[in-house]
């Protein structure tokens, strides 16, 4: 197991648990699975583990069954060395937090070695505090119409997604979905969150960008867009003048109708397949 800074009461809640090795972690049985369609050979659980004498700590556990060796090929091309998956997120997430963008806490993983980068591997992150803008944001936009705070979540949001693009990353997977909004105390935070496809480009950054914000634009309430989504850009695109923030949005819209047409084909093969 390795791990960054991690209070050693929770490092001996873990070994307590099993969840110090590959073996542990694969044989752990507790918690609740958190299913979705595409899985794969992943599975996700949310746990409590509390500390010694101390305080509880929700978790989440991932654990990546054997890669083939097509996609271990893959994931060595595009990160320049073996990982496994679960190593590349964990890198990911200390990435991500050096970068300033605010997100979960890599708390260790583990792997197993083989010639094209791991057999399995596991993965231990902390939760963060809120709830994804997928499920909230359409209630706070009608509870703050009145008084400026949707506009300053906007201008959060856009700065959330430049922190990570001005480090050189993008997430690949920028939806609503994966962005956490906590409004306890009263002032509104965000959190980037699944973290596990997350690189940086090596060529045709621009490309890459306007993906992550089409995901997002996409994804987003249409109130939202309509009304603040120029505020989004502007904020994004600090110093950039309205021809280039036009340049911009129209390739942000060209990809947000390609999506779209995806997610269409996609219903209607399913609608196919149902009847």
């Amino acid at each position: 197991m390795s791990g960054g800074a991690v209070a050693e009461g929770l490092r001996a809640a873990l070994r307590r648990e099993g969840l110090d090795s590959v073996e542990g972690a694969f044989a752990y049985d507790g918690g609740e699975d958190l299913r979705k369609p595409g899985l794969g050979r992943r599975r996700r659980t949310r746990l409590r583990v509390a500390e010694p004498g101390g305080p509880t700590h929700v978790l989440y556990l991932k654990r990546y069954g054997a890669q083939p060796v097509g996609t271990a090929l893959r994931r060595w091309a595009e990160h320049g060395r073996r990982r496994s998956p679960a190593r590349i997120e964990y890198e990911n997430i200390q990435a991500a937090r050096a970068a300033g963008v605010a997100t979960m806490e890599a708390v260790c993983c583990g792997e197993e070695p083989c010639v094209l980068g791991a057999r399995r591997s596991y993965l231990i992150v902390t939760a963060v505090p809120g709830d994804a803008l997928e499920r909230c944001f359409e209630g706070f936009l009608r509870r703050h119409e009145e008084d400026g705070a949707a506009a300053a979540v906007t201008k959060r949001l856009a700065q959330l997604v430049r922190e990570l693009h001005d480090a050189g990353y993008v997430h690949r997977d920028l939806y609503a979905s994966h962005v956490f909004l906590d409004e306890a105390g009263g002032r509104p935070r965000l959190y980037l969150i699944d973290l596990a496809r997350m690189f940086s480009p090596r060529w045709r950054r621009f490309r890459w960008y306007v993906k992550d914000l089409a995901q997002l634009k996409y994804s987003m309430p249409p109130g939202w867009v309509a009304a603040f989504w120029q505020t989004f850009l502007a904020e994004y695109l600090p110093g950039v003048g309205p021809r280039g923030r036009r340049a911009v949005d129209e390739a942000v819209d060209r990809k947000v109708a390609s999506i779209r047409r995806r997610a269409e084909r996609r219903q209607a093969r399913s609608r196919g397949t149902t009847r």
